[in-house]
């Protein structure tokens, strides 16, 4: 397994002097870039990822299917210019193992590719991953035919001893621990003799922009998608057995990495532009333009990207954040900062993320001198005074870069393991310190 980074390492949170005036290039989507490997291995012919992310979870997938028999290999693109990874499918085969990590989207999306494996494909990954619900998956392919060695825990470590081929058909489960459980069927789904049909049985999925992005990115790699959303059945996404197309895919940023640099821009009354925003996407990051204009900034998309412009007033935020709970600890960051009180709601999902980030932001927000308090699906947070201290991270790379946002009004802020943010966001300390230096502008209030 991989090692963590050291756990009493403590990064001082740079402290902002003045308004921020930069212009900050957020490297390529995690979820876009682990998605496209996984359809590029699938495909019948080879394809490209132009500007794919390499972040500790993207790295792990790519390690997995090369494991399993896939060509990754890195270099310049087709017109000779920026990071590629041509990526050569192959009929993926055993005996192998894959890491995880604790990544999500590798635990998650590849044990329905090594159901059509021929051979033994073990997973393992860090202790946390033993925690992480993996239920809905094993227990789908299980009812699709597949053979699993799990020893009854539904989780990590496990086996999937693959047949060369899967049945596929119908299948019912309850995804309302993760939407990924639903994408991850998908994704492998036209390899399936039969394809998918995914019934969601449980209660209101979360994440619901993940799966549109999924099922984009199976049309564009020439796969038929029904959803409810094209007159389909509630709750029912089909997907028809094909052949998968070998695409030249520009990914675009990540806009949830984005979170941390526009609130920067918002709690320092300052300037923050992110090139290459799109004008349409299914990332749920691009929920950020309404949620922080909606506590006090503004913003413009032009042809150049994303410019967001804060005000020097936090506005508290009452809001049902469950399509896009990843973006809640650095809104929960600026909540804190907040001249009234901040609701989120529909977020209980997020006690089986990385962490249990409810239960972490309000220790940690509170061991700082705030006022955070969880409620049944989220956190009701009242604006206090704050102080320094040390900020535990937890292994989750959002909770360190809400960390660093509240490190920049709140001198002496001391964030365990930033390290951990090269899971999706390689060199974000270095990103952070250098969006301080560019530009100048009026004092920053103190809280």
């Amino acid at each position: 397994m991989t090692e963590s980074p050291a756990h009493t390492d403590l990064w001082p949170a740079p402290t902002a002097t003045s308004a921020v005036d930069a212009t900050v290039t957020v490297p390529g989507s995690k979820s876009v870039t682990n998605r496209g490997l996984v359809l590029a291995a699938l495909a019948a012919e080879p394809g490209w990822l132009r500007r794919p992310l390499r972040s500790r979870d993207t790295l792990l997938m790519a390690e997995a299917l090369r494991a399993m028999g896939v060509g990754i290999e890195e270099g310049v693109g087709p017109d000779g210019t920026g990071e590629t990874w041509r990526v050569i499918p192959a009929h993926p085969h055993g005996p192998a193992t894959v890491d995880v990590g604790n990544a999500g989207t590798v635990m998650r999306f590849l044990p329905p590719v090594a159901a059509l494996a021929d051979g033994p494909i073990r997973f393992d990954g860090d202790p946390r991953s033993y925690e992480r619900p993996l239920h809905g998956v094993i227990d789908a392919l299980r009812a699709l035919g597949a053979r699993i060695d799990d020893n009854d825990r539904g989780a990590l470590p496990l086996t999937v001893h693959g047949a060369g081929a899967l049945d596929g058909g119908p299948v019912e489960i309850d995804a309302s621990s993760s939407s990924q459980f639903v994408s991850a069927l998908l994704l492998s789904g036209p390899r399936f003799n039969q394809g998918v049909e995914v019934r969601h049985t449980g209660a209101v999925l979360p994440s619901m922009p993940h799966i549109r992005m999924t099922v984009d990115m199976l049309r564009a790699a020439g796969a038929q998608v029904d959803t409810p959303e094209s007159g389909g059945e509630p709750n029912v996404w089909r997907v028809s057995p094909s052949a998968l197309l070998g695409r030249d895919l520009v990914v675009e940023p990540d806009l949830s990495n984005a979170a941390p640099f526009l609130a920067a821009a918002l709690v320092t009354g300052g300037r923050v532009t992110i090139p290459d925003w799109p004008e349409h996407t299914t990332q749920p990051g691009d929920a950020l333009r309404e949620i922080f204009t909606a506590m006090g900034g503004s913003c413009e998309l032009t042809e150049t990207g994303l410019t967001f412009t804060g005000t020097g007033r936090i506005t508290g935020l009452n809001a049902d954040l469950h399509e896009v709970g990843e973006l809640t600890p650095v809104i929960a960051a600026v909540a804190a900062l907040a001249d009234s009180e901040s609701e989120l709601r529909g977020i209980a999902h997020l006690r089986l993320h990385e962490t249990d980030r409810l239960a972490a932001l309000a220790k940690e927000i509170n061991e700082l001198g705030g006022d955070v308090t969880e409620t049944a699906d989220g956190l009701r947070i009242r604006p206090r005074p704050l102080h320094g201290g040390v900020f535990h991270t937890y292994e989750d790379h959002r909770l360190a870069t809400a960390a660093a946002v509240l490190g920049l009004v709140v001198p002496g802020v001391r964030v365990e393991n930033v390290a951990t943010t090269a899971k999706t966001l390689p060199d974000f300390p270095e990103l952070w310190t250098a969006m301080l230096g560019s530009g100048a502008g009026a004092t920053v209030p103190r809280v």
